[in-house]
């Protein structure tokens, strides 16, 4: 009788104290990369623009080949570490610090395979990504994922 008021009791403690204790669960995201978007225009991110929360992964998943996924540099939040995945391989990064991230693949970089993602609804880092330059199709592409950013 003793031990089963026993079980009932520490039960009864570990149920309340996991009910008052918040718990925060990580989110995993995947970014496809590929020939063909939705949209159909060629070499794209998919999605291209993503929301995520400090502490969330985000795997980049080369479902086509001939893809990588790296940060561009400047166009980081400030302090925060970037990342550089190999040509047909996943790579998968950790999103700790707020702002936005931009990245691309580097044999796509000019048709503008590029892409965007939002950490935390912290858009302060906007105006240093909208200074950085880059070429041909990404600039275009980049300069249109950073208005989505902003009409948040």
């Amino acid at each position: 009788m003793f031990r089963m008021q026993a079980v009932s009791i520490v039960a009864g403690a570990l149920m309340a104290a996991s009910l008052s204790a918040p718990v925060a669960f990580a989110a995993d995201h995947q970014i496809q990369m590929v020939n063909k978007g939705p949209d159909g225009k060629p070499m794209q991110f998919d999605p291209a623009f993503l929301k995520v929360e400090p502490g969330d992964t985000v795997t980049f998943v080369a479902k086509d080949k001939g893809h990588d996924s790296m940060s561009i540099a400047g166009m980081l939040p400030e302090g925060a570490d970037g990342w550089k995945g190999k040509i047909n391989e996943e790579i998968t990064v950790t999103f700790e610090k707020p702002g936005l991230y931009a990245y691309k693949c580097e044999p796509h970089f000019g048709m503008g395979m590029v892409g965007l993602i939002e950490v935390g609804g912290d858009v302060s880092n906007l105006e240093a990504l909208k200074s950085v330059k880059l070429p041909g199709a990404a600039k275009k592409k980049m300069a249109a994922l950073l208005e989505e950013a902003e009409a948040k």
